[in-house]
């Protein structure tokens, strides 16, 4: 007995061993941010003459009595509402399109993985000269049906939208691959048993080919959500987060509250709500959804 426990201790301190860097790689730059990050948002805002204080949930209470707070929230969940489920439907169309047998078919895979490798902010660059009103792309076709020119960034109504646009034309392309790739996985067999029972193309997809790929749905849904919260790059080019903060994401918002009002414990307070959201997502996946489109 006493040597099948020593050889189990060995491996337990073997196991420990290999884990360390990770733990500490996990400690500087994640978990310990984290704490002091929780901990700034207890602090009042300190200056060289008065130095910060504890205050508690004060700072909390200011956020939700902020009406930009509400407002920049619910511009994200617009966002992620309708930029995650359009990308993915986008995504998959154009890996079904791309696995299928046809002549040309690296080029058409290359041509819809090309947004993928640009920069997002060689991308919003892009997209800021269709977006142009008058000189751009976009007005040019319009005037060629009769319209006129439209202030796309600039007017309320159109800006958050007009971000969305380029996320997804980003975003598709890089969903794409992970569809191709689970879509190769799928054997042929599965398609001529469905066609031999007189499935016909809709009732194979929806029974057969949407349950196999219900993994990579997942892990993309994952993606997709932590980007709707990351990707902030092309609203510092395209409408930093104007007009009247029509387009403002929840991070961009943080790194203005930071960076450019100089107020730290507001920016902490939000990111602390922002990993919130995040660890809800997480515990959703590892809880929830794994078991449920996972096949044993």
């Amino acid at each position: 007995m006493a040597e099948p426990l020593r050889v189990l201790r060995k491996e337990w301190v073997f196991a420990y061993l290999l884990l360390t860097p990770l733990f500490v790689l996990l400690s500087v730059f994640a978990f310990i941010p984290a704490l002091h990050t929780f901990w700034s948002s207890l602090l009042s805002k300190g200056t060289a003459r008065r130095p910060a204080q504890f205050v508690g949930m004060d700072n909390y209470d200011a956020m939700l009595a902020d009406p930009t707070f509400w407002l920049v929230l619910k511009n994200n969940l617009w966002y992620a509402a309708i930029v995650i489920p359009v990308s993915m439907a986008l995504a998959l169309l154009m890996a079904l399109w791309a696995n299928r047998a046809m002549s040309m078919r690296a080029w058409v895979r290359c041509a819809y993985f090309t947004p993928t490798m640009l920069p997002m902010i060689a991308a919003a660059n892009l997209w800021l000269f269709f977006y142009t009103p008058d000189l751009g792309l976009l007005d040019q076709i319009a005037k060629l049906f009769g319209g006129g020119a439209t202030n796309w960034l600039g007017q309320p109504q159109t800006a958050l939208g007009a971000v969305m646009v380029v996320t997804i034309w980003k975003e598709a392309g890089f969903f794409m691959i992970f569809y191709l790739a689970a879509l190769q996985t799928i054997p042929p067999e599965l398609r001529d048993a469905a066609r031999l029972e007189g499935a016909t193309r809709w009732q194979y997809g929806r029974r057969v080919l949407l349950p196999l790929l219900a993994p990579t749905t997942l892990f993309i849904l994952i993606n997709a959500l932590i980007n709707s919260v990351k990707l902030v790059d092309h609203l510092f080019i395209l409408t930093k987060g104007g007009p009247n903060n029509a387009s403002k994401l929840m991070l961009y918002w943080i790194w203005e509250t930071a960076f450019a009002y100089m107020d730290t414990p507001s920016a902490a307070v939000l990111t602390v709500v922002l990993l919130l959201g995040l660890g809800a997502v997480a515990i959703f996946q590892f809880r929830y959804a794994e078991r449920r489109v996972h096949y044993q």
